[in-house]
């Protein structure tokens, strides 16, 4: 059970910091099973910004040197490298909510439902399946492997692969999630396609795995080319602050201490704090329960955390429907709401809505992004192996 709060994030990051150097470096790929410690388990964290990137960086690097906790430091830059690399890029988003869109309205493919039921007959992808509907985790090499078999072995849609993850995963996001199954089907990078072998799988789960009849081909998929990327905005402020100021955290970013210490001008100015988590809105489909209560609770921990300049608690909204922001808006008498920047995503579907409605209203809505991301996301532009380049400034960088 992964508990939604704050404080088990950093609880997580402090019993695994000593270990971010060497051991995960030698154990990282290894897939053990339920109950594994050669990981860190902070994506869920990391995911909601209950624990920030910044925060996981900064104290690996205090007792480990940047070349020690390489491969670690890395695995946290991905996840910054996918929201910047989809930020340029968001027809990918576009496109691929469309298709999961029109998939599950039509007639689902045969082995769909055996497969997600953990009924696909090849007992490691059942075990996998099993493991991710019980707890909204899978091991990072264990994710790949299920894709692989997904896509090749099983010739199903990789957009009904990556729907049913993004659906169960408590640390699924957009870009991470999306990139990384295309990337396994050859459209991420193209041509390029990751084949799962029973070799492979059997070595790095310690031989609780091996199973037979896998694909040996991995011919990559194909689709109609997307515009060109867009520059990542250069302002980290969007939008122009009232007299009259409501901050709105969502469950892309959770932690409002360290961001409006980033924005100190708006500190002092929040008259009124609300709390929202519309984690529904990742899939036209039924979200997972485990999904639902470790989101709604990670919102609730963040409404108990924060304040606004009187001291008043922050109030817990239902959802960013446009209905229930505006009530608390007018029961506020806010002329404007800040919120923290949503990458490319459900979340920002939502707040693209809500801007529309808000303006109609005289209420502006002010998004506020985090340096880290202000830095980042720009040099995502190509792959991953420009980027990575890159790390070692923006680390020093604060």
């Amino acid at each position: 059970m992964t508990t939604p709060t704050r404080a088990a994030g950093l609880d997580a990051l402090h019993t695994f910091v000593p270990h971010a150097g060497a051991d995960y470096r030698r154990d990282r790929n290894l897939d053990t099973g339920p109950g594994r410690t050669n990981v860190s388990g902070l994506s869920p964290y990391i995911r909601h910004r209950l624990v920030t990137e910044q925060e996981v960086v900064d104290a690996v690097l205090e007792r480990h040197s940047l070349h020690a906790a390489e491969k670690f430091v890395q695995e946290v830059f991905w996840r910054t490298y996918w929201k910047g690399w989809l930020e340029q890029r968001p027809e990918v988003w576009r496109r691929y909510r469309a298709e999961v869109a029109d998939l599950l309205a039509g007639d689902l493919p045969a082995r769909y439902e055996d497969v997600v039921s953990g009924r696909s007959g090849i007992d490691a992808m059942d075990a996998w399946a099993a493991e991710l509907v019980e707890t909204g985790y899978l091991h990072n090499h264990t994710r790949m492997w299920f894709a692989s078999i997904w896509v090749f072995t099983l010739e199903l849609p990789w957009q009904l692969g990556a729907d049913f993850f993004h659906r169960h995963l408590l640390d699924g996001d957009a870009a991470s999630n999306t990139l990384s199954w295309r990337w396994v089907a050859g459209l991420q990078t193209r041509g390029k396609t990751y084949l799962a072998t029973t070799e492979n799988i059997a070595r790095y789960t310690d031989g609780r795995f091996a199973p037979t009849g896998l694909a040996t081909e991995a011919r990559a998929l194909d689709e109609e080319p997307f515009p060109p990327a867009v520059p990542v905005a250069s302002d980290d402020v969007e939008g122009q602050p009232g007299e009259r100021v409501g901050l709105l955290l969502h469950e892309e970013d959770l932690e409002p201490e360290s961001l409006l210490a980033e924005h100190p001008s708006l500190a002092g100015s929040i008259r009124a704090a609300a709390v929202a988590a519309d984690p529904r809105h990742r899939s036209p489909a039924e979200v997972s329960p485990a999904v639902v209560a470790f989101t709604t609770g990670a919102a609730a921990d963040a409404a108990s955390r924060t304040t606004d300049a009187a001291g008043r608690p922050a109030t817990g909204l239902d959802s960013l429907e446009p209905s229930a922001v505006l009530n608390w808006a007018a029961a506020e008498d806010l002329d404007s709401i800040v919120v923290p920047y949503a990458p490319v995503g459900p979340v920002r579907e939502r707040l693209d809505l809500l801007r529309a409605r808000l303006a109609a209203e005289g209420i502006a809505l002010v998004t506020v992004r985090r340096r880290w991301d202000g830095r980042a996301w720009p040099y995502a532009s190509r792959g991953f192996f420009p980027f990575r380049e890159r790390i070692p400034g923006l680390v020093r960088q604060r």
